[in-house]
C-alpha cells in the first residue's frame, strides 16, 4: 500500500480535516488543526507531504520519528499540530487495513464505556444554571465552564464574589452528584489563580483547569500546594517534553489534544507517563468529529483515562455541529454521560465526505477574539 495524497479541508465552525489517500482505495481521515490558523496547519501539512507521498503508511512510528525530528525546527503548535492529523489518519488506514479499531492495536480495551462531559457558557449565574439543568436533563453528570472574562494582575473581592456566586449558582441548581469543572483559561495570574481557588474551595469543582497560561507552567506546583482542588492542565503542551516537568508538579489531570500534541501516537505516551505520577487523563476536545474519535481511542486503551471532553452545542460551534460530518452520528450517542467503546475499524467513524466537501467550498476565517483590559491593554483571551 502507497499514500497518495493528503488532502485538507477547511470546514465550520472553525476546524481544519485531513483525508490522506492510498492506491489500494483506503482514505484515513485526521484533524490538524491549530485554532483561528487553519490556513497556516494546512500549509504545513502540504510541506510534510513531500516526505509522505509513495510511502508505505504502515510504519507510523518512523513517519512520526522523521516528520517530527526529521526538520532542524521542530515542535510547537503549528508544527506538532500537522503531525498530529497526519498521525490521526494513519493509525486511520491502518486500522481499517486490518479491519479493527486503534484502540485493539494499542493493546486492548480497557472499559466498555467512557465518560463524557459537555460545555455550558455565559456570564449571569441564573443563565448559567439554567444551561446546567439543561444538560442534566440532557443525561450529562459533568459540565465546564469558564472561570471569568477579562481579568487583570491582581483582582477586586468583587470579581472572586462573581466567580464563586456563578459557581454556587450551578452548584445549588444540579446538586452535589454533579461534576462541575472550571476553566481558567489562561487567564489568571499565579497569584489570582491561588486566590480563587482558595475561594472556590468550599464548592468542590472536579477539577480546576489551565490555571496560568502554558509559558508560566513552572509555577504550577505553587498552585497545586496552594489549594484542595484537583488542578488540570495541557491543552497547550505538545509534547511529552512539555509535560514532562508538569506531570510532577501535583496536577491531577493531564489534558492533551489530540489535534495538537503529535496525535495518537505521542498522546499515548503523554498518558502512559502520566500514570507514572499517579495523574489522571482527560483528553482536551473542543474541536470537531475527528479529534473526538481519536481521543477516545485513547481513552479505551488508558487504564489511566478520566473524563472526555466533547464540543456537542459548545458556543463556538456555529454554522455546523459535531455531529454534521458524520454518515452515522449514532457512534456519538452519549448515554448516562458516556459513549460506548467504539467497534467500527480505525478511527471508528465514517465521515460524510460529500459534505465535507461542500462545507470547504465556504471554509472559515475563524479568529478568536482580542480582548483589551479598560486601560486600553492587551488581556489574555
Amino acid at each position: 500500500m502507497k499514500i497518495t495524497a493528503l488532502d485538507t479541508f477547511i470546514v465550520e465552525p472553525r476546524w481544519l480535516f485531513l483525508a490522506i489517500r492510498t492506491d489500494e482505495g483506503i482514505t484515513g481521515w485526521g484533524e490538524p488543526i491549530v485554532e483561528g490558523k487553519a490556513a497556516t496547519v494546512a500549509a504545513a501539512v502540504a510541506e510534510l507531504s513531500d516526505y509522505l507521498i509513495g510511502q508505505d503508511p504502515g510504519p507510523i512510528e518512523d513517519h512520526w520519528q522523521v516528520l517530527a525530528k526529521g526538520g532542524f525546527y521542530r515542535g510547537g503548535p503549528v508544527l506538532s499540530s500537522a503531525l498530529a492529523g497526519i498521525d490521526q489518519a494513519l493509525w486511520d488506514i491502518k486500522g481499517k487495513a486490518l479491519g479493527l479499531p486503534v484502540h485493539e492495536l494499542l493493546g486492548g480495551p480497557v472499559r466498555q464505556t467512557m465518560r463524557v462531559y459537555s460545555w455550558i457558557g455565559g456570564d449571569e449565574p441564573g443563565a448559567l444554571a439554567e444551561q446546567a439543568v439543561q444538560r442534566r436533563e440532557q443525561g450529562f453528570t459533568a459540565i465546564k465552564m469558564n472561570g471569568g472574562g477579562r481579568m487583570r494582575a491582581l483582582e477586586s473581592r468583587a470579581q472572586i464574589n462573581a466567580l464563586v456566586d456563578r459557581v454556587s449558582a450551578v452548584r445549588d441548581a444540579v446538586g452535589d452528584d454533579f461534576d462541575i469543572a472550571i476553566d481558567f483559561h489562561g487567564r489568571f495570574t499565579p497569584a489570582v489563580s491561588r486566590v480563587a481557588c482558595q475561594a472556590l474551595e468550599h464548592l468542590q469543582p472536579l477539577f480546576v483547569e489551565e490555571p496560568v497560561v502554558p509559558e508560566l507552567t513552572y509555577q504550577i506546583a505553587n498552585i497545586t500546594e496552594s489549594t484542595t482542588i484537583p488542578i488540570a492542565t495541557g491543552e497547550r503542551l505538545f509534547s511529552r517534553w512539555d509535560f514532562r516537568d508538569v506531570l510532577s508538579s501535583g496536577i491531577a489531570v493531564a489534558q492533551p489534544d489530540l489535534s495538537h500534541a503529535g496525535g495518537i501516537s505521542e498522546v499515548r505516551r503523554i498518558a502512559a507517563a502520566a500514570e507514572t505520577h499517579g495523574v489522571a487523563l482527560a483528553p482536551h476536545c473542543p474541536l470537531g468529529p475527528i479529534a473526538l474519535a481519536a481521543s477516545l481511542q485513547i481513552d479505551f486503551a488508558s487504564p489511566n483515562a478520566l473524563i472526555q471532553e466533547t464540543s456537542l452545542d459548545i458556543h463556538y460551534n456555529t454554522g455546523s455541529e459535531l455531529l454534521d460530518y458524520l454518515v452515522d452520528p449514532a457512534v456519538f450517542a452519549f448515554a448516562d454521560s458516556s459513549v460506548a467503546r467504539p467497534t467500527a475499524p480505525g478511527l471508528g467513524i465514517e465521515v460524510d465526505e460529500n459534505v465535507v466537501r461542500k462545507a470547504a467550498e465556504r471554509g472559515h476565517a475563524w479568529r478568536n477574539p482580542l480582548w483589551r483590559q479598560p486601560d486600553g491593554s492587551l488581556a489574555e483571551w
